[in-house]
């Protein structure tokens, strides 16, 4: 089964194809030679996710699916949110988000948090919606050197490690993009099943 994934971050890229396994092959938007900006106009990851993977199966014709992730800061009234990977600029530089993000906080002692993914999957004309959700806290300070954006101030519920000090491995385990990714693994592997005992 041949899906293309509609981001062009290698690091998602390398986390989901380690999460869908050899069934799945995996396109990245390079793959299939779409180097453009998606549009990220909305007010909500669902809408978001949407939107990107309607954009991609418009230009390919193709299975697609788009993600988009937020973290959810009880402090911070649920912010950065759908706005999570341009919080400090359009540059989307994380370092400078994390760095905004301690700021705002300095002074906040509830540090309560989610990490929220939705995955928007368009196949067979069809389109779905899939979500995974993991609580956490905020740190004052960042910890750990793996993972990419917000994952070295972020320490989920009944650990003692980030999921930056976490092996990819582990955070593939418990993470909301791993929870999400897994419930569409399933409806891939159970539908592609199905598709086959069809034909």
């Amino acid at each position: 089964m041949r899906l293309v994934f509609a981001t062009n971050n290698k690091h998602k890229i390398r986390e989901i194809s380690e999460l869908l396994g050899d069934n799945i092959e995996l396109l990245s938007l390079e793959d299939v030679n779409i180097h453009c900006e998606i549009p990220e106009d909305y007010n909500t990851l669902e809408e978001n996710a949407m939107a990107k993977a309607r954009y991609i199966h418009k230009i390919t014709g193709m299975d697609v699916f788009a993600d988009d992730t937020g973290l959810e800061i009880d402090a911070l009234n649920g912010a950065p949110g759908v706005f999570s990977a341009r919080f400090a600029g359009e540059e989307k530089d994380f370092e400078k988000n994390i760095d905004k993000v301690l700021e705002l906080m300095k002074d906040a002692e509830n540090r309560k948090a989610a990490f929220r993914t939705v995955i928007a999957l368009i196949k067979n004309e069809r389109e779905y919606l899939f979500e995974g959700k993991v609580n956490g806290t905020i740190l004052r300070e960042r910890r750990g050197t793996g993972g990419f954006g917000y994952d070295p101030i972020f320490l989920p519920d009944g650990y003692t490690q980030t999921f930056a000090e976490m092996t990819l491995n582990q955070k593939n385990m418990i993470s909301h993009r791993a929870i999400a990714f897994r419930k569409l693994k399933s409806f891939l592997l159970q539908n592609n099943s199905c598709d086959n005992k069809n034909n």
